[in-house]
């Protein structure tokens, strides 16, 4: 497990383009954390540290937002509007998840026992200066991507 600080967007921007520099292979990536704590914040760094030049929207209103980047394939979800987990059968999740590529879902929650364990989960919460962003791993991958990240920002690992 790993605790951050960031003390601002840019500085969580900035952990974002690190774990995007950290997913070497496909990835699912669960962000939770309160309205406004800033799930869409990392996926934006996340993309622009994949090179994602454009705009990055907050997927509330499609659901999914996909990218494809130097020849790889990203998929941002925000499953905060899904009324019911069998609806995720209707988003083609299943399909996603047998692709080649990284899935950042916001909201995992909404989609209960219907989604699988994630490889990395991002718990984002608000501090009197900024915000306090708990990453954990969650599979073997996951502990890859967890120590490429530590390695990326120079931290040590807290357990």
């Amino acid at each position: 497990m790993m605790m951050l600080h960031p003390e601002n967007e840019a500085a969580q921007e900035a952990i974002g383009r690190a774990l995007a520099r950290a997913c070497t292979k496909n990835c699912l990536v669960y962000l939770k954390g309160d309205l406004g704590a800033g799930k869409t914040t990392l996926a934006r760094g996340f993309l622009r540290g994949m090179g994602h030049t454009g705009a990055v929207k907050s997927p509330t209103y499609t659901l999914i937002e996909p990218y494809e980047i130097a020849g790889k394939r990203y998929y941002h979800l925000d499953l905060y509007r899904l009324a019911d987990p069998d609806e995720l059968e209707y988003l083609g999740l299943r399909d996603l998840l047998e692709e080649e590529a990284v899935l950042l879902v916001e909201w995992p929650e909404q989609g209960a026992d219907a989604l699988p364990i994630p490889d990395i989960l991002v718990s984002i919460h608000y501090e009197e200066k900024g915000r306090e962003l708990k990453i954990e791993a969650k599979s073997a991958h996951g502990n890859s991507v967890l120590a490429a990240l530590q390695s990326e920002l120079g931290q040590n690992l807290n357990d």
